[in-house]
């Protein structure tokens, strides 16, 4: 390859890279988007995942192949070994391979970001990156909502919910909480319907909402199948990335700036590789240090517990594309917990009960996620080869105020699972169904061990590169993602928020890549 010198490289297309990446291009910039994964074009996408279902995609090995990393593992609680960790590969990032769940966070996340020194990210500041980015078919002309933005909202009408969907929806209501039709209204909370990123019933990724119609600009130029070794710097500036392109050539693309956007797992990766990170870490590696940071320290995703509900043939999905979940409730666990901190979700399938199943009886679940959490992860470099997948250890529920809160929002789950609205769903025992839970369930104790040995994640990992004040030891990046310590260096996705948002990460990440296409100068 020959090189180029470019106004902008930005390393990932996934949801804030290919925002960011479209954006600049709008612009004037000449952009080079570069992708690990494989480079292709709309209609090129596997049909598979169109689906409304993720389920259809993930479980076909050819739809699969290429567009979710290989070797990418993580434990979830201290109690786990490594299991698979879902990110998504290719041009669309993850957008292209998740759950469609286009659900923005509370803007108190946003008041907390700002407070905690993140000077522009408050919730007037973001608000109109959400507007921006959006078409919501049904809520677009609220003063807080867009149309005519690149992705599309979608909400299911009720009469296609599934049943586990509606028993939850009729559970939750009986049982006291309130009803919020629109789930992205600044202040929601209460029993929602969930907005996915989809028209015509087909999943709406970054790709096809940015880069499809970017690419006729002339000013963008996106590389696929190239992965980034590391960032090169003359002096103490960021001035290009040295590639290894189709796993053999070697190049290296010169520009005015340098954005990371490749993601949780990594963009602290790339950083570590190029000599920025925790120093005793990288010097065990060989790796000359270039600035001591904290990278890949703070991850955090949403801990997850289910309790699995045998249905009735009635209630069972019926087809593969049966939308998989359609309804959320955000809530507060208790008067000393953060607002909205536990949400419960509907899943019409429960893939793992079915996956182990002992009967030919379907099942879904109901589950509980913590939206804020105060625990902690850890990511490292496993060698200095980009090709070797670093190591992963989310650390979920370590903090006891995270099992306290786990541990009463499961069994309030439990109490919704055993409502008659529930009840007229469920085929059988639904103490036999979850036979391990309920041993445990009057014991503290016991239930923090369940916690820690079944909680899952929910693919929303962040925080790996954290964003903050300059004087503060946790900050990788500050307010503008530049990184600290260097020049003409951003990082520019979800592992730069100060902690998970109270939502699926999704929108919130794009929303950063167009909010910070308009500072990037």
């Amino acid at each position: 390859m020959t090189s180029t010198s470019w106004d902008v490289i930005v390393v990932g297309a996934g949801s804030a890279g290919a925002a960011l990446a479209a954006r600049s291009a709008e612009k004037g910039k000449r952009v080079l988007l570069v992708e690990a994964g494989p480079d292709y074009r709309s209609a090129q996408m596997h049909e598979a995942w169109r689906s409304p279902n993720p389920a259809v995609a993930l479980m076909n090995p050819t739809a699969a192949e290429g567009l979710l990393w290989t070797g990418l593992n993580s434990s979830r609680t201290e109690s786990q070994t490594q299991a698979p960790y879902w990110r998504g590969r290719g041009v669309g990032g993850s957008s292209s391979i998740n759950g469609q769940i286009a659900i923005r966070p509370p803007m108190a996340d946003f008041e907390d970001w700002s407070g905690l020194g993140c000077t522009g990210w408050s919730p007037a500041d973001v608000l109109p990156y959400f507007a921006k980015l959006e078409d919501d078919e049904q809520f677009g002309d609220e003063p807080y909502h867009g149309r005519g933005g690149p992705t599309p909202i979608h909400r299911t009408p009720q009469d296609e919910w599934g049943g586990v969907d509606t028993a939850l929806s009729r559970s939750a209501l009986a049982a006291g909480f309130g009803w919020a039709a629109d789930v992205n209204a600044p202040s929601s909370r209460g029993v929602s319907p969930y907005p996915i990123n989809s028209r015509g019933g087909c999943r709406v990724s970054v790709n096809d909402a940015y880069l499809e119609q970017a690419r006729e600009l002339g000013t963008l130029t996106v590389l696929g199948d190239a992965l980034v070794e590391k960032v090169v710097f003359a002096g103490n500036r960021a001035v290009g990335v040295r590639l290894l392109v189709d796993g053999e050539a070697t190049t290296t693309e010169y520009a005015d700036t340098v954005v990371l956007s490749a993601g949780v797992i990594h963009s602290p990766g790339i950083l570590m590789r190029s000599g920025i990170g925790p120093a005793s870490h990288l010097r065990a590696l060989g790796i000359d240090v270039r600035h001591d940071l904290p990278v890949g320290h703070g991850m955090q995703d949403h801990p997850m517990a289910l309790v699995s509900i045998p249905l009735r043939e009635s209630a069972a999905v019926k087809t593969p594309h049966d939308r998989h979940t359609n309804v959320c409730v955000r809530w507060t666990s208790g008067d000393d917990a953060p607002d909205n901190d536990l949400m419960f979700v509907s899943l019409n399938q429960n893939v793992l009960a079915m996956a182990a199943a002992t009967t030919t009886t379907a099942s879904g679940a109901f589950g509980v996620w913590m939206n804020q959490n105060h625990s902690r992860g850890v990511l490292t470099l496993a060698s200095t080869d980009p090709y070797d997948q670093p190591l992963v250890r989310q650390r979920m529920l370590s903090d006891e105020r995270d099992l306290r809160r786990m541990r009463h929002g499961l069994r309030a789950l439990v109490d919704l699972a055993r409502r008659p609205e529930t009840a007229a769903i469920t085929e059988g025992s639904l103490e036999k169904e979850n036979a391990a839970l309920f041993s445990v369930l009057d014991s503290d104790s016991g239930l923090d061990d369940y916690l820690l040995t079944t909680a899952m994640d929910a693919q929303h990992g962040t925080s790996t590169c954290r964003m903050g004040p300059t004087d503060d030891p946790a900050t990788v990046v500050d307010s503008e993602c530049r990184v600290l310590g260097v020049e003409g260096l951003y990082v520019v996705d979800a592992s730069v928020f100060p902690s998970v948002p109270r939502a699926n990460t999704n929108l919130a990440t794009i929303m950063a890549g167009e909010l910070m296409a308009d500072r990037i100068a």
